[in-house]
């Protein structure tokens, strides 16, 4: 028989060696309650991100038209845009080698302001906007602080590397967008769930099954699987994302059930979690990416449309698939055999090209425009230059290692589930790279790191603020470490602004802005 304690709900009769008294469970914590001036900080911040993203956006072009891997992704999406189907048919392509979702961003851009810089550049700025917002809401979860959430907002636009991503027209800011989001609804689904879960605890029903209790329909998670599908429609790398945070879900149910007295929770989550988790993080994507290629099944000349009954033929093992379907599989193979066999042994080699390992600390970075000679003017001295690089703001990216190593001995010792979040987001846009070290890679693949690292900066910093129970000088001389350190970023990546945005300088500051000799 068990007995009703005043505010606790039944422990669980103790008949069984596995298990044990159910533990006392603290109301979940509601997060930060300055909900307004939250918003508003979130608003001001975002929209500096915004003026930062927007000013000078057209600029530079190669004489009015795009500027390195623009030149691929510009014109597609004016095509699909022009071609009256919203699908990219010019066999002058050649191959397309990347879903459609990105090349529609680029190309919604490009109906509001033409055939452009802004144009094609627009819709990597909003994201670039976007992305900013995002990351200052899901730390400010995370951590319960509107002020730590605004560091990272800061820290964010002062990254380089999400700076120019969010004004070039390219497909890495519109995945990394759709991977944070992704990871942001996952948070938010985990501090659901153990709302969930708690009022179950204190109706005193944790016990009714050793599996724990059902959670009902979770539309966060849901929700990121609708973003990792698009994230998977815009780049072939998302698939990755799937893997790794559909992991991270389930991690999150575990510890849930466990916290809260379930007698078995590892299996309740496995009976429980894992089939629906199946559905919303595997299966939805799977239905996203399939219907953002809707327009490409519903036309005659989109490429490898009708590769059945031309390419491959209408019987053989797999005739009872639709042949849309087939020659959908047929496309796909052609993409994944051009990535396979884009390495440096077969002699694809770039000047500017560097491998993963190189990436946390941005020791390689990319570059996209450089103008010299008698074109060039504007810099005060009778030669300038104008150059665009890929380049992390070192006050960042150089604490990546350190950084790590703390990020693992708060996951692994001091059991913090925010700091194994940020690894886990982190580690799914970062190690799988290593697995194809033969294929010829750009640090423009790293452009979904940023977000992750400025996540794990600003954990660190609401650290070194102290708790609200700290003493006075505690908590002053943490506020001091923390705005001087942000200080120091800004800094940096006001002293890098010329060559973010290509404005003339002359060459002896180029050379002055080039600190190793890997960034040249």
């Amino acid at each position: 028989m068990t007995t009703r304690t005043a505010g606790r709900p039944p422990t669980p009769a103790a008949d069984s060696e596995f298990v044990s008294p159910a533990p006392v469970v603290a109301p979940p914590d509601p997060g930060p309650t300055d909900r307004v001036r939250g918003w508003v900080v979130t608003l001001v911040v975002t929209a500096i991100a915004a003026v930062t993203r927007f000013v000078l956006l057209g600029y530079p072009t190669d004489a009015g038209t795009p500027v390195f891997d623009e030149k691929h992704y510009a014109p597609q999406g004016w095509q699909v845009l022009t071609s009256g189907g919203w699908i990219e048919d010019n066999p002058g392509y050649g191959l397309v080698v990347h879903p459609p979702v990105g090349k529609w961003m680029i190309a919604f851009g490009e109906a509001i302001f033409g055939y452009n810089g802004w144009g094609w550049r627009a819709a990597s700025a909003v994201a670039g906007t976007v992305l900013v917002l995002l990351v200052i809401r899901i730390v400010r979860r995370m951590t319960g602080s509107t002020l730590v959430g605004a560091l990272a907002g800061i820290l964010l636009i002062a990254d380089g590397v999400t700076f120019v991503s969010s004004r070039v027209a390219m497909l890495d800011i519109f995945l990394t967008l759709f991977v944070v989001a992704a990871f942001g609804c996952l948070v938010v689904d985990r501090d659901d769930v153990r709302t969930r879960m708690y009022a179950v605890y204190a109706a005193g029903r944790i016990g009714d099954s050793t599996f724990g209790p059902r959670l009902g329909v979770r539309w966060w998670r849901f929700g990121a699987g609708v973003l990792l599908g698009l994230a998977c429609a815009t780049k072939w790398s998302g698939i990755y994302v799937v893997m790794f945070l559909g992991l991270l879900s389930v991690a999150f149910d575990v510890a849930a059930r466990r916290s809260h007295g379930v007698r078995r929770p590892w299996l309740g989550a496995l009976v429980r979690d894992v089939a629906p988790a199946l559905y919303a993080l595997v299966g939805i994507p799977l239905i996203v990416y399939l219907l953002s290629y809707t327009p490409w099944f519903a036309s005659e000349n989109g490429v490898d449309r009708h590769a059945v009954g031309t390419d491959i033929g209408h019987d053989g093992t797999w005739s009872f698939v639709p042949d849309a379907l087939r020659s959908l599989w047929y496309y796909s193979g052609n993409v994944l055999e051009f990535h396979s066999t884009l390495t440096n042994s077969a002699g694809n080699l770039h000047p500017w090209e560097s491998k993963p390992w190189t990436w946390p600390m941005g020791l390689r970075p990319m570059l996209y425009y450089f103008a010299d000679g008698e074109t060039v003017s504007g810099c005060g001295e009778s030669e300038c230059v104008k150059a665009v690089m890929l380049v992390g703001t070192p006050a960042l990216w150089w604490l990546a290692f350190p950084l790590f190593l703390w990020a693992l001995w708060r996951t692994l010792v001091r059991r913090d589930w925010r700091w194994a979040a940020v690894l886990v987001g982190y580690g799914a846009v970062f190690l799988p790279w290593f697995a194809t070290l033969d294929r010829q890679m750009y640090f423009f693949y790293a452009t979904a790191l940023a977000p992750f690292l400025v996540m794990g900066v600003a954990l660190a910093l609401g650290e070194a603020l102290g708790r609200g129970s700290a003493s006075v000088d505690r908590r002053r001389i943490g506020l001091l470490a923390v705005c001087l350190y942000v200080g120091v970023v800004v800094a940096n990546f006001v002293w890098l602004w010329p060559i973010l945005t290509g404005l003339p300088i002359t060459p002896e500051m180029w050379q002055r802005q080039l600190w190793l000799p890997s960034w040249h």
